[in-house]
């Protein structure tokens, strides 16, 4: 199977389009995370762009409509930032096991990675666009092509003029001080830090300023929050909760899930991340359901939109045992304790208490 540049290992939930992630055990190896292990989210092919013919459409509710070249964007200042990016359906699996999800990727844990990004803040460019007064959403659109109920079309979303104006939304071409690899967007894309991973398109050829919110699919109907009661078979789209910004959540990467650990002192480690701008403050440990919790400490490496690494032994006895583990932000906003909290039938947003059963021998 074509790993496309990534690391053998590389954990791949579809083959076309091509969707997959590290393995657990190398998600948080380090701070950022390299090109060849960052999780992949694609909803078409990858298209094949000329950097030479490419041009970057800025209009809409905007005085002076713009087409930029990549050559252009040397007239804006060079930005740069750490930014986390996890898919909304991270952690779906969960919600499987609680009950089915059909038509959806059945993600574990594996669907987040944080990397430096390079390139121009999009309120800059905006700036040289000058917005009118109409300007209350950006919209996004990619360059992949796409097909949904039998329509094609190319993937896009939109966010409020606020965070499209806000310094840390990128127009990246840059990824770990490379250029974007055309799997993660070459040769724009869209970093939009704290927010689920949908609203970073890829493949970026035209930002749209515009009264209302995207009329793309993936922002009118798809990536939508519904009550436990909805069912493909009930549901009003209209009326679900569209996705922004990103709930605070944790992943453990070791030990792993149905582990065989030695008894007395045993090291558990992962990554927390919190959503719109909000910083991830603590992390705990539980062995006896919530009952007393034991606070992890965190590894070096810190930014403002970047997940944070922590680390934590816990003294386990023998037999079957089941920790949890949760994150809080500097909201003081934690995650509900069980999946049948946040399930839903498209299975987005999963922060319920991280549960890993081991067997201590």
């Amino acid at each position: 199977m074509d790993l496309l540049g990534k690391r053998p290992g590389f954990l791949i939930r579809q083959d076309r389009p091509f969707n997959g992630g590290p393995l657990l055990a190398d998600l948080g190896r380090s701070f950022v995370t390299p090109n060849d292990l960052f999780f992949v989210r694609n909803h078409g092919d990858v298209p094949v762009v000329d950097p030479e013919t490419f041009r970057l459409e800025v209009k809409g509710e905007v005085d002076c409509p713009l087409s930029l070249s990549l050559d252009d964007f040397t007239r804006f200042p060079r930005r740069e930032l750490v930014a986390t990016i996890q898919c909304a359906g991270n952690r779906r699996s969960e919600l499987v096991d609680l009950k089915p999800i059909p038509n959806e990727l059945p993600w574990g844990s594996e669907a987040v990675s944080n990397a430096r990004w390079g390139g121009v803040a999009l309120a800059d460019v905006l700036a040289a666009a000058r917005p009118g007064p109409g300007a209350l959403h950006a919209s996004f659109c990619g360059l992949d092509d796409v097909e949904r109920h039998g329509k094609r079309f190319h993937f896009g979303g939109s966010v409020p003029i606020a965070k499209a104006m806000s310094p840390e939304l990128l127009l990246a071409t840059e990824m770990n001080g490379e250029p974007l690899p055309p799997l993660h967007g070459f040769p724009v894309r869209v970093v939009v830090p704290g927010w689920i991973g949908a609203r970073s398109v890829k493949w970026l050829h035209k930002v749209k300023l515009q009264a209302e919110p995207s009329d793309n699919y993936f922002q009118a109907v798809a990536y939508r929050l519904f009550p436990a009661a909805v069912s493909a078979e009930n549901v009003v789209w209209e009326e679900g909760m569209r996705l922004g910004e990103q709930a605070v959540n944790v992943v453990v990467t070791t030990p792993l899930e149905g582990q065989v650990v030695s008894f007395g002192e045993v090291r558990f480690a992962g990554v927390a991340f919190a959503g719109g701008g909000r910083r991830v403050e603590r992390v705990e440990l539980s062995q006896n359901d919530g009952t007393s919790w034991v606070q992890a400490s965190f590894l070096p490496g810190d930014a403002n939109w970047a997940w944070r690494r922590w680390q934590a032994e816990l003294n386990l006895e023998t037999g079957a045992r089941e920790v949890a583990v949760r994150a809080w932000d500097s909201a003081a906003q934690t995650m509900p304790p069980a999946v049948d909290q946040v399930w839903n039938f498209k299975g987005y947003m999963n922060n319920a208490w991280f549960r890993l059963r081991l067997d201590v021998r």
